[in-house]
């Protein structure tokens, strides 16, 4: 069983550890809540169905806005308020890389009900349907959702750089 849990942690640990950070934009907050989703894997009986991934990455979005509804997060909020200078230095090399990025600091800038679906959709490669179902509201809500996050996008982008928005 071991080898099996590591052979699913190898696998899949660098995916829901970017899931993870792009819900919660902190890189030692996402690992805590990879680190958690595998523990909680590991205790539950789960039966293969071809859906691991989607298993994973749900447990993963769970946990990520249980962390976000946290009073922990909160009070890092306030302290970001405060001090913010001494919250940005400690930012390590693979976030400020990510930020680098400028899809994924564009997208970082969203708000979590733009962004969500986004990385869902783009990311998590799920169907609108799924994405509905996943955060409760309807299909046309995740489409205009969607729709707006791509427009908050476009100015920061150039088209060239994310053909995606070229055909949405």
């Amino acid at each position: 069983m071991d080898a099996i849990l590591d052979n699913i942690i190898d696998e899949h640990a660098e995916h829901l550890l970017r899931l993870a950070y792009f819900y919660v934009k902190n890189r030692y907050a996402a690992e805590d809540i990879v680190q958690e989703v595998f523990i909680k894997f590991s205790q539950r009986d789960y039966e293969e169905r071809g859906q691991l991934r989607a298993y994973l990455s749900t447990l993963t979005i769970n946990q990520s806005k249980d962390y976000l509804k946290s009073w922990h997060y909160k009070k890092l909020l306030l302290q970001e308020k405060i001090f913010p200078a001494q919250v940005k230095r400690q930012r390590d090399e693979l976030v400020a890389a990510e930020e680098r990025s400028q899809i994924g600091a564009a997208i970082l800038q969203l708000s979590l009900l733009y962004r969500e679906p986004l990385i869902l959709y783009y990311y998590e490669e799920m169907k609108v349907h799924d994405i509905a179902q996943l955060l409760g509201v309807s299909e046309n809500t995740v489409k205009t959702r969607l729709r707006r996050a791509r427009e908050a996008l476009k100015p920061h982008l150039q088209q060239e750089e994310w053909e995606v928005l070229q055909h949405e």
